[in-house]
């Protein structure tokens, strides 16, 4: 645990000096980092033999456009929601990996890496399903002492 608050301090501080510079460049450096963070989720279903897009779908448990456009990195200037982080949690047959980046993505949103104010980040905690994320991976259940 105290290597993730450690990981999740130093990222913030990152993206903190980061925005000392041109405000246009750290959104567009912000947003690069989610973008290249959505790729790692489609790489790892890849790396699991989660080749097709109706594979990487079923192993997400979403529908196919759903599945393309996040892959795609392309979804949404806001990142992934909440819901879709809840439902891709919640699939059985997700593999650790692309789990375990989900956990990442979700940690430096909640860290505000990707950019969002706080009370933008406080509703998407809210709205995440903590409790069953737990059951799901209890070994990787530590983001709620992130602080908001």
């Amino acid at each position: 645990m105290l290597a993730l608050e450690g990981m999740m301090n130093a990222q913030r501080n990152q993206a903190q000096r980061s925005s000392q510079g041109n405000g246009a460049s750290v959104v567009t450096e912000m947003k690069s980092r989610q973008a290249a963070k959505i790729r790692e989720l489609g790489q790892s279903l890849i790396d699991a033999g989660f080749v097709t897009l109706d594979q990487q779908s079923e192993a997400l448990g979403l529908a196919r456009s759903t599945t393309w456009t996040i892959l795609r990195a392309t979804h949404k200037h806001s990142g992934l929601s909440a819901a879709v982080i809840n439902r891709m949690l919640l699939s059985p047959e997700l593999p650790p990996l692309a789990r375990r980046k989900i956990f990442e993505y979700t940690t430096d949103k909640l860290a505000g890496v990707y950019g969002g104010s706080q009370t933008q980040r406080r509703r998407f905690f809210a709205r995440l399903s903590i409790k069953q994320a737990r059951l799901a991976t209890p070994e990787l259940g530590g983001l709620s002492r992130v602080s908001l």
